[in-house]
């Protein structure tokens, strides 16, 4: 199963090219908007329990300081693709920045701005590896 988290409701219409896009392959996903800023207990335990849920990959999008994946990152040892949404007065750049530029030993896999499409073909081609295993 691949989870989709967003930090707010607003970036809901670019998260939703994800979930289209796994619903066209036949993935299973959940979805869930959780701020890493005000609720950042609630993330660490999204983060922690995910593994458990059968979460495989997660899709974590966020805008302007985007926190999101790099803090679901740090708390769990699954792939996480971080999707940078336009947004605030510098377009999506800010957020682009904030998630590639993660420190050594926590990757954020990186789409491009508003890239929610790419980041659901890419975490179905992750799968893709787990199935070959089975």
């Amino acid at each position: 199963m691949v989870s989709i988290i967003m930090g707010s409701q607003s970036d809901m219409p670019v998260m939703e090219k994800a979930k289209a896009y796994l619903e066209e392959q036949g993935v299973p996903y959940e979805v869930n908007v959780i701020s890493a800023h005000r609720n950042p207990e609630g993330v660490a335990e999204f983060a922690k329990t995910a593994k458990d849920r059968g979460v495989k990959v997660i899709i974590a999008g966020a805008g302007m300081a985007a926190a999101l994946p790099g803090v679901i990152a740090a708390y769990t040892s699954l792939p996480v693709i971080g999707v940078p949404i336009k947004s605030g007065a510098l377009q999506g750049m800010d957020a682009l920045l904030a998630i590639v530029q993660m420190p050594p030993g926590v990757p954020v896999a990186t789409m491009a701005i508003d890239g929610a499409k790419n980041a659901a073909v890419f975490a179905c081609k992750i799968l893709s590896l787990c199935a070959e295993k089975q």
